[in-house]
């Protein structure tokens, strides 16, 4: 098949299934896997990601809202699909494409509880992050709920850490963890049965013990977008020279004219913008690009569909392939450059951006 997109996503999925792999060598046997593939799968595409990680043996999958469900689904998902926050209009939508809610407060437990079909649904507490979630005051009241309702199968228990990813916050880690296995005993002290829970996410699983009975949620480290020697990053953003311009030195270039040339200068003009997802951050010096691998100098403000590279020591040409980002110059550098994080980058890459992916 001939590509005739010039500015393309490359989803590497052999490298995908070595960091799944590696993953799940970190855990002990009986531990379920839930792959998250929210938001499009962090902007790498959700329903290629997800037919390979449904092959590999995820056990459910993650998403935020129903209508991302509702598009795996379609798209040929047949493994659980558990919506994080399914409001209160998709009840409907839900039970007809057998998606698995997330219920974290009374008045969604209430929605489900009057629907009368049976339903599998997973119960959100909040642990210390304070966003979504019961308490654990809730649990008496939650009980005699579920006791009344027995068309509502509690698949899972579920919470979040809020700071896994730092060594100094583990203390209250650590006291997360402890809330919710109280919570979890409890629980199944008064439903009378064992009932899965999971509270690791991607840096949970790889910094602290998991137990067997357990299962975990993996998301940015199944993608690389974490700084890890085990796990590489699967995707790799290119484009190509779309005209190359020679500019005398004191020309500007660009919107506001915020570059000026302190010297004669050949530039680069690259078809990829903010629309696509480019931060305008990135714009005036601030990062850089790589072109036959030599790294070049944004130049100038990046407009919503171009930006300009400083290529005055490449003998480069018009159509010449430019690497924004891959496994070698990666997506962890471009957030430090933007005092941001790996997800913001990945999560805002325009759809218009061709997926090709590759499995060798």
């Amino acid at each position: 098949m001939t590509n005739t997109h010039e500015t393309i996503l490359y989803v590497n999925l052999n490298t995908l299934e070595a960091n799944f792999n590696f993953l799940k060598s970190k855990l002990p046997d009986g531990v379920k896997t839930i792959a998250v593939v929210k938001a499009f799968a962090y902007g790498l595409g959700d329903i290629e990601i997800s037919k390979h990680l449904e092959k590999l043996g995820v056990h459910a999958f993650w998403v935020a809202d129903f209508e991302e469900g509702l598009q795996l689904r379609k798209g040929g998902i047949s493994k659980a699909i558990i919506v994080a926050n399914p409001g209160y209009k998709s009840l409907k939508t839900i039970i007809k494409y057998q998606l698995e809610p997330v219920i974290y407060n009374y008045r969604l437990l209430e929605l489900y509880a009057n629907c009368k079909e049976k339903i599998s649904i997973h119960l959100k507490f909040n642990t210390g992050m304070n966003r979504y979630g019961f308490e654990a005051i809730d649990l008496k009241k939650i009980h005699t709920i579920l006791k009344k309702n027995p068309q509502l199968n509690v698949e899972s228990v579920c919470s979040h850490l809020s700071s896994s990813n730092d060594p100094n916050k583990d203390d209250f880690s650590e006291v997360q963890i402890r809330r919710f296995k109280d919570i979890c005993n409890n629980l199944e002290d008064s439903l009378g049965k064992h009932i899965p829970s999971h509270i690791m996410n991607s840096n949970g699983t790889i910094r602290f013990e998991t137990k067997s009975n357990e299962w975990i949620r993996l998301g940015i480290a199944l993608y690389g977008g974490l700084d890890h020697p085990k796990l590489k990053q699967i995707f790799s953003l290119k484009s190509v020279i779309s005209q190359i311009k020679f500019i005398k030195k004191g020309q500007s270039i660009g919107y506001q004219n915020s570059f000026e040339a302190n010297k004669d200068m050949n530039i680069a003009v690259i078809p990829v913008g903010y629309a696509d997802g480019l931060n305008r951050k990135l714009g005036n010096q601030n990062s850089q690009v790589f072109i036959k691998d030599a790294a070049c100098r944004i130049i100038g403000e990046i407009s919503m569909d171009s930006f300009f590279a400083d290529i005055s020591g490449v003998n480069a040409r018009e159509g010449q392939e430019v690497t924004i980002f891959n496994p070698k110059y990666s997506v962890s550098k471009l957030a430090h450059d933007l005092d941001t994080i790996p997800y913001e980058i990945m999560a805002t890459l325009n759809r218009r951006i061709k997926r090709i992916y590759l499995k060798e």
